[in-house]
């Protein structure tokens, strides 16, 4: 205060004797003519400093703040109800096709066979499908992953016998015994849990494993078992025809779900670089699936396994 008061005093001092000396050589003084040292002139501790803990924040930029923040919890809220729509869109659609094969099958309107392999096939392509139905948030794929996950638990339920759907082992296990669970469909939706955090919908890499695995494997053995008489000379539990169809189909259904994709701006489509690479890695899917390890390693781990080895190569 004695500091503020002694400036306020000098500042007097000094203009009395500016006018005092204007009035002794008679000259007309205007307002703007004043010409006052400023703090930058004369550095003052007290000036200089920065701003006191009694300075009253501006309303305007407060206001602005919590208008901003309610923006962005709507816009949370709004990203959260549509990954949890999404979640449960895709889960009632990976539940009702089960049980609209089962039901086929139940009635003889198809093969157990051919329902199971259906499904094989349908539920990873309708399931990356709904993909671009989730938000661009990074907890989207989180979100997506519970279905698989779900399906995991259901699996493992079952397959352990701690809950009991003699429908559900029928449409999914090959020979209707529950513990067909814990082997070949378990490792289907743990592969689609695994691509689904890893890779996710902007790479091509996660796209085409799961394709080749769900479209390429499962039209192997549908299209083999039918028309599948002449038998590879090295596996005679795989038909040339078969090994041709996984081939085919895998590239096929690759190749249409990176479009599907690039439409939606995750990935780059270019039609001549994504075909030849894209058959790449269907040849080198087909071959693995061919070979005779069936009793060592299942198809569900080996063929997305390969690949993912070879999509990273061709793809980066």
């Amino acid at each position: 205060m004695g500091a503020a008061v002694w400036s306020c005093g000098g500042a007097a001092v000094f203009a009395s004797a500016l006018l005092a000396g204007r009035r002794s050589h008679g000259s007309h003084l205007a307002p703007t003519q004043l010409h006052f040292a400023s703090a930058s002139s004369y550095p003052l501790p007290f000036l200089s400093g920065p701003a006191t803990p009694f300075s009253p924040a501006p309303m305007p930029s407060s206001r602005a703040q919590l208008r901003l923040l309610r923006l962005r919890v709507q816009a949370s809220a709004g990203v959260v109800l549509q990954d949890a729509a999404a979640t449960t869109f895709c889960f009632a659609g990976a539940y009702s096709l089960v049980l609209v094969f089962d039901a086929l099958a139940e009635r003889n309107i198809i093969q157990k066979s051919l329902s199971r392999k259906a499904v094989h096939v349908l539920s990873g392509l309708l399931y990356m499908s709904t993909w671009p139905f989730f938000s661009s948030s990074m907890v989207a794929r989180y979100f997506a992953a519970v279905v698989p996950l779900l399906n995991c638990i259901r699996l493992l339920c079952y397959g352990l016998r701690l809950l009991t759907d003699e429908g559900v082992v029928k449409s999914v296990a090959r020979e209707g015994r529950p513990e067909e669970l814990l082997r070949g469909p378990l490792y289907y939706v743990i592969v689609l849990l695994l691509c689904t955090l890893v890779f996710w919908r902007e790479s091509p890499v996660g796209v085409v494993s799961l394709t080749m695995m769900s479209g390429g494997d499962g039209f192997a053995d549908i299209v083999g078992r039918r028309y599948g008489a002449t038998k590879l000379p090295y596996n005679q539990q795989k038909s040339w025809v078969g090994s041709i169809s996984m081939f085919v189909f895998g590239l096929l259904f690759s190749v249409g779900m990176l479009y599907y994709f690039s439409v939606f701006g995750y990935v780059h489509f270019d039609p001549e670089q994504t075909i030849t690479r894209v058959a790449l890695i269907s040849l080198a899917a087909t071959v693995v699936e061919s070979l005779p390890i069936g009793d060592v390693i299942d198809d569900n781990i080996s063929v997305p396994l390969t690949s993912v080895l070879t999509s990273v190569l061709l793809f980066g």
